[in-house]
């Protein structure tokens, strides 16, 4: 039943006060189409927006329903879960200003038996360069979190395995790196991490934050999950314990957007600890993980982003701030299936964001078009390319390239896909190329400085 009336519920809308005239009309009507339309195509239930713009935040709003029986509501805090690591990083940082630790102190400094404790910092932790082994890579709640837990059962049972590579080395994702950091910042601090968050960060900037386990019950949005194209579910909270400094907070996406204009304009914390947040962590071998203390870091159109996304049972979030644009959104929805919270962010963009940005993009894709036009006739100017990509484009990898996909005729649509980003010293894209009857991917590397020669061009099959 829910799912077939979702294209009714995302037309119930809730919006603040503060949605007023800050957007023009036809601005609120274009925010308003993506969200309905992202949420009527997906079957997620609900999200919340809030969009920061010359500093300030101009739109909070929610739309379609966060319960069976409730509409959303703009001040209903909805579980974030990773976009809480930047706040544990802030914490760290701010308790090395109170000189009461430092990001390079070893793990073993504070605690015992960790595997690799002696080698791996603090700031390894935060960057997800440490080793040591996630204990929830999955998209679904394993056995084991149906039984509430504790932070150090998870360090006892994850943090003391083999590292998977050598502190420094490698960047993998690291929800257990970060559990070690909040108990790290509790010991240093002499306080929970909540405590300390709420008096340093969240009542400064009247900021509603709760633990995401206590946001749970008839009074807050429910989660949900969806099994393939089966009926949209209300999903089961996995137990107490088990997010913690890696993810533990629930808010609503206006009080996270406080947090993000204090980012925007350098307050609250002192402005080298913003700074350090966002400065990409290079490995030992000198190249950039593009992650910096708790935030992932790119480019769209040229101009930097810092971001990052979260996933709980049931819940799924964007984060992605626009330093020299000064502008910022943030969409929760009260779904872990789809990719809602991604297409709104994208397509808010889109009208939010200075048309310059935008033109910058759709000429790039538009060479990527004309590319991909070359080589499936069998065409390549290679002052486009790089030394590297034009030793690639072999006469038998062109001949490939012009048989299989010529055969395939025109296609219907030719899009960019995902966040434009860093890579390798190369501006990383995506394209995504749609036939009647199939898709495919182009992969692209282009220089950064103005030639912007393609170091990559591959295509692939895509699902």
């Amino acid at each position: 039943m829910l799912h077939k009336t979702l294209a009714t519920l995302a037309l119930l809308l809730t919006a603040s006060p503060l949605a007023a005239q800050t957007l023009t009309p036809a601005e609120q009507t274009a925010v308003d189409k993506v969200v309905a339309d992202a949420l009527a195509t997906t079957g997620t239930p609900s999200a919340q927006v809030a969009i920061v713009r010359g500093g300030r935040i101009v739109l909070t709003k929610a739309y379609g329903k966060q319960s069976d029986r409730d509409a959303a509501r703009p001040d209903a805090p909805y579980q974030i879960a990773s976009i809480s690591k930047q706040f544990t990083a802030a914490a760290l940082l701010l308790l090395e200003d109170d000189g009461k630790v430092s990001l390079d102190d070893t793990v073993a400094k504070w605690l015992p038996g960790i595997s690799g404790g002696d080698r791996i910092t603090i700031r390894q932790l935060l960057s997800h360069t440490s080793g040591l082994q996630d204990y929830w890579p999955q998209d679904y709640s394993f056995k084991a979190m149906e039984t509430p837990t504790t932070p150090q059962a998870i360090v006892d049972r994850w943090a003391k395995k083999p590292l998977d590579f050598a502190p420094g080395t490698q960047w993998q994702y690291s929800n257990t790196g970060y559990v070690v950091a909040g108990l790290i910042a509790e010991k240093a601090a002499g306080e929970p991490l909540l405590t300390l968050l709420e008096r340093r960060v969240f009542k400064p900037l009247g900021i509603t934050a709760i633990d995401q386990d206590k946001a749970i019950g008839a009074r807050f949005p429910s989660g949900y999950h969806r099994n393939a194209l089966g009926p949209v579910r209300v999903a089961r909270p996995a137990a107490d314990g088990w997010l913690y400094a890696a993810g533990e907070l629930s808010m609503s996406a206006g009080d996270l957007a406080k947090w993000d204009v204090a980012r925007l304009n350098r307050s609250l914390l002192p402005a080298d600890d913003w700074a350090a947040q966002e400065k990409p962590v290079l490995l030992a071998d000198g190249s950039t993980t593009n992650y910096g203390l708790g935030v992932s870091l790119g480019k769209r159109a040229g101009q930097p982003y810092v971001e990052h996304s979260g996933e709980a049972v049931g819940f799924l979030s964007e984060n992605i701030v626009y330093p020299e644009q000064k502008a910022a959104i943030v969409v929760l929805t009260n779904a872990d299936f789809g990719n809602a919270f991604v297409s709104i962010a994208q397509g808010i963009a889109k009208v939010v964001l200075p048309a310059d940005a935008d033109a910058t993009e759709a000429a790039k894709t538009k060479a990527a078009r004309a590319m991909f036009d070359a080589l499936r006739g069998g065409t390549l100017d290679r002052t486009l390319l790089t030394a590297n990509a034009s030793y690639y484009f072999t006469p038998q990898v062109l001949a490939d390239y012009r048989t299989s996909l010529s055969a395939l005729g025109a296609p219907t649509s030719f899009e960019k896909a995902g966040q434009t980003q860093l890579r390798g010293g190369f501006v990383q894209r995506r394209y995504t190329v749609t036939y009647p009857d199939r898709k495919l991917s182009i992969g692209t590397f282009a220089e950064p400085d103005g030639t912007e020669r393609y170091e990559q061009f591959l295509v692939s099959p895509a699902t």
